[in-house]
């Protein structure tokens, strides 16, 4: 059978409300959360048939009733996620705190899970194991497979959570499966985000940002180009990781693995420009929970934080510019144009901004190519991404990953660690075609098509 060519059954569609509600509540959107247009992004984990569900007698239908059994008490810490996004007298976003509950399909796949073609998401995981959300701020699904394995798959509203939130969600909905204490409980304290009084404009920030309304039209050449975003995930080796840091450091200064991965993509992507003039983009992404810890009260930890928290800073050279320039010194650049963003100040600027032009809605520029560019795209570092604690009672997954295809004409990548814990990389691109075809080409030495072999079916895999 082709991988890509299996048939995805409902077997049953619910609506999961939380087991506790919180009385009906707005609650506000941050200036942070503001800043996000009506976007979705999507997380799917897969789990192999273990001898743990023989031995407990375990059926896969047994294993959806404890996962969705936790989901309605995860939904009462995290109660947003049962709401819904509706738009105040201002035409701004808000969190409607309803208890209008979760989507949640239990569905069966004819497909065994070494079968799937876990390379090209876009036909096996897209609308098939990831569901396309329909209403509220989060849908689920969980898919049988034919080996006995299941896939959990995840569609959230960015507009109400970061990947930091997500993450938080299902480490704690996976320990609520198992009956262990919770490690987060999130707070949504959206005082912490308050403008300065009077808000300060930084000029930086109109460099990074721009207001949606004073985009022009896309140009025709890019409305009629036949090329267009892929997704496909692909295998680093932890060695080849450490050798793209060793060649971007440089007199003692050892480069982030995310700096030297990123100043790597970025030049890669170059090669494949014939026109010299033609600008590359390049946006890395910034939590701001460190950087703004302490602001209202000193000891304050922003680690259980549930929002947005994010700024997407910038760089851009010309092909020719990166086509002539060594790793290092593009990995030198990236290293600056993170640090500029990476500061409290940053993020107060960012915070004051957004105040100054509400409520007219704004977004971030790299997001917005035009003719002059080669390319732009988004690098997110998953490293945080907690894929070995995601054990809802049968195990961790044998895979998990982040599913983006975020539309618009900017690439977003995503490397996440390995459930393995060996250092190896698992990448997640969402890329033009004839990028794909050229990190394949010039970088296959790097970057592997993710198969089969890269699942952790065995026990000392």
């Amino acid at each position: 059978m082709d991988s890509s060519d299996f048939t995805v059954s409902m077997k049953r569609r619910d609506v999961v409300t939380a087991v506790l509600p919180v009385p009906e509540q707005v609650l506000p959107m941050s200036n942070l959360d503001l800043l996000l247009p009506p976007l979705d992004f999507g997380i799917f984990l897969c789990y192999k048939k273990s001898s743990f569900n023989t031995e407990q007698n375990l059926s896969t239908e047994n294993m959806v009733t404890v996962i969705k059994k936790a989901l309605a008490q995860v939904l009462v810490p995290f109660y947003p996620f049962a709401g819904e996004i509706v738009q105040n007298h201002r035409g701004e976003p808000e969190l409607l705190c309803s208890n209008a509950g979760v989507d949640f399909v239990h569905a069966y796949a004819d497909i065994e899970l070494k079968e799937l073609d876990l390379y090209h998401p876009d036909v096996s995981v897209h609308g098939k194991l990831v569901p396309v959300k329909l209403r509220g701020v989060l849908s689920v699904q969980v898919t049988e497979l034919n080996c006995g394995g299941l896939v959990i798959g995840c569609t959230f509203d960015h507009r109400a959570a970061d990947a930091h939130s997500a993450n938080m969600f299902l480490t704690t909905w996976a320990e609520i499966s198992q009956a262990k204490p919770t490690t987060h409980i999130p707070f949504f304290q959206r005082s912490l985000f308050v403008p300065r009084h009077p808000p300060q404009h930084d000029e930086s920030i109109d460099k990074m940002y721009v207001l949606l309304s004073s985009i022009p039209p896309p140009p025709k050449e890019i409305e009629v180009s036949n090329d267009h975003l892929l997704s496909r995930i692909y295998y680093i080796k932890a060695e080849g990781i450490d050798r793209l840091q060793f060649q971007a450091s440089e007199n003692g200064t050892q480069r982030s693995k995310i700096e030297s991965f990123s100043a790597f993509l970025w030049k890669t992507i170059a090669e494949g420009g014939n026109d010299l003039s033609k600008g590359v983009k390049l946006g890395i992404v910034v939590d701001g929970r460190k950087r703004l810890e302490g602001r209202e009260e000193k000891n304050l930890s922003l680690q259980n934080y549930f929002g947005n928290v994010l700024s997407i800073p910038y760089t851009e050279l010309s092909v020719g510019e990166l086509k002539s320039m060594t790793l290092k010194m593009a990995a030198k650049l990236v290293h600056s144009c993170v640090e500029k963003a990476a500061t409290e100040e940053h993020f107060y600027s960012l915070i004051d901004w957004v105040e100054l032009h509400r409520p007219k809605p704004a977004i971030v520029k790299v997001y917005c190519t035009d003719a002059n560019d080669e390319a732009a795209i988004v690098v997110s570092s998953g490293q945080h991404f907690p894929v070995t604690k995601l054990n809802f009672g049968w195990g961790i997954p044998a895979f998990g990953s982040y599913h983006f295809p975020w539309g618009g004409q900017t690439g977003y990548v995503m490397p996440m660690p390995s459930v393995r814990e060996n250092g190896d990389w698992v990448v997640y691109m969402h890329l033009m075609k004839k990028h794909l075809d050229l990190i394949e080409t010039k970088a296959f030495d790097v970057f592997r098509p993710f198969d089969s072999s890269h699942l952790k079916l065995a026990v000392d895999d």
